[in-house]
């Protein structure tokens, strides 16, 4: 009787076993399939990694909207030295236009200067595009490119400003625009050279030499 009950006991053992090693199949054989079934997926349905935001290598790649209406591709100034320069039509400054003119005409073989208007200090630019146009046609016969009016500085400043303004963006230097007719001058490449504030005047030897 006893050894009766020991052969039970080793049966349902065994059955117990049995059942441990079929339930492990099973799930080994489910994850075999899953596998497989992720393997056969087509690219298609794959979903690709967001494109990384890179910063522009240099003021090449920026496009502006022109004084006039019209487009200015820093592109097309390749091979060029460029200075930027903020301006205002009723600052202290603003007879720097003259200077500005001067030099663009001297050097314009080698340099490429490009104003942008704008109203950040004083309001001393408040008129409208056709307005700066015109004051800059008229009093110091401006015939370097001139952008459309934007703000150089804050949380609204143009793309191209917050670049020439951050070393982060333009790999050479931070600079921090203080008043009008503050000026950078970069090189052929497009890449960042030197910063200038208002004081320095264009027709400068700080400037000239470096042309």
């Amino acid at each position: 009787m006893k050894n009766r009950k020991q052969n039970d006991l080793q049966i349902v053992d065994t059955k117990k076993s049995m059942n441990k090693i079929l339930i492990t199949a099973a799930a080994l054989f489910s994850c075999a399939a899953n596998t497989s079934g992720d393997t056969n997926a087509t690219p298609g349905n794959a979903t690709a990694p967001a494109a990384a935001t890179t910063a522009a290598s240099s003021i090449h790649q920026f496009t502006v909207e022109a004084l006039d209406g019209g487009t200015i591709n820093f592109a097309d100034f390749k091979g060029k030295k460029i200075l930027v320069v903020n301006t205002a039509s009723e600052c202290g400054y603003t007879r720097q236009y003259e200077g500005l003119q001067k030099l663009y005409e001297q050097n314009k073989d080698k340099l490429v200067i490009v104003g942008f208007p704008a109203n950040n200090f004083g309001g001393q630019e408040p008129g409208s595009n056709a307005t700066i146009k015109e004051f800059c046609k008229k009093n110091y016969g401006v015939s370097f490119p001139m952008a459309a009016k934007i703000s150089v500085k804050g949380s609204d400043a143009a793309p191209i400003y917050t670049w020439l303004c951050h070393k982060s963006e333009n790999g050479v230097l931070d600079a921090e625009i203080k008043w009008n007719f503050n000026k950078f001058l970069l090189d052929e490449n497009g890449k960042m050279l030197y910063y200038f504030e208002s004081r320095v005047e264009p027709l400068s030897d700080e400037i000239v030499s470096k042309l």
